[in-house]
């Protein structure tokens, strides 16, 4: 993963792009604070021009509530549904709802992180471990936090399920322990391994459809094909942080009993 000051890009205007130098963040904004580099990037500016697309998405979508929705108001309502129905049927209850402004705020964030990363020239933030991770954490130290608060020492019982014979706890708590740690990881590495791949592969087969222009329409072709096939995954990425999420937080009030 490149990471590069704003004049850092590339050597010289005739130096060769590879497919990871869409990956490169570079500064805007300068901003040291003590050490540390606060500076305003790409990365930074696609983010805010996620929140955005999605303030306006929503009210725009939502602000007259017509009886028969346009297709902003549609996008809207089904993404809605999509994230009460997942909710209710994962972890359940009245008390599901509570959890529903943070997992819609975080599927939308996500999916039109995703989504307008595939515009050409812009920037994709959930292509850096670091962001995915950013996200990872957030989710595991809250349903931890959220575990504790309900089942305060019984909690532990997470790690050794009663019933389970005291001889096997050497060798199965451990086990459970690393499971549970490696949680943020396997959700940060999922969703930043699809999108930079994915990415990375778009760049190098559409060099090649460049290069065979003069083939015709065929080229082109499989280049729409799979730019439809990373916006598809795009979306399923993001189905598939949330739907975890859900998982996470059902497993923090029901501790898997």
């Amino acid at each position: 993963m490149a990471t590069t000051d704003n004049g850092a890009a590339g050597h010289n205007g005739d130096a060769h792009h590879g497919p990871l130098d869409q990956f490169a963040i570079n500064r805007y904004v300068e901003i040291d604070l003590g050490g540390f580099d606060a500076s305003f990037t790409n990365s930074a500016l696609m983010m805010c021009v996620t929140v955005i697309v999605i303030t306006l998405l929503t009210t725009v979508g939502m602000g007259r509530g017509r009886l028969v929705p346009g297709r902003m108001q549609s996008i809207v309502e089904m993404s809605y549904e999509m994230i009460a129905r997942m909710l209710g049927d994962i972890v359940g209850g009245r008390g599901a709802q509570k959890f529903f402004p943070f997992v819609f705020s975080l599927f939308m964030f996500l999916l039109l992180g995703n989504v307008l990363g595939l515009i050409p020239y812009s920037f994709t933030f959930t292509s850096h471990i670091i962001v995915t991770l950013a996200f990872a954490l957030v989710v595991f130290v809250g349903v931890t936090i959220l575990a504790i608060v309900i089942h305060k020492h019984r909690f532990l019982t997470f790690f050794l399920p009663p019933g389970v014979p005291m001889w096997m706890a050497p060798l199965l708590v451990p086990i459970e322990v690393v499971s549970y740690m490696a949680r943020p990881i396997s959700l940060s590495v999922r969703l930043f391994a699809n999108m930079m791949a994915g990415h990375s592969i778009l760049h190098v087969f559409g060099a090649f459809v460049f290069v065979l222009s003069f083939a015709g329409v065929l080229p082109f072709a499989f280049i729409v094909a799979l730019y439809g096939l990373e916006l598809l995954v795009a979306v399923l990425q993001a189905y598939v942080f949330t739907i975890l999420t859900c998982l996470y937080i059902r497993d923090a009030i029901e501790l898997h009993h």
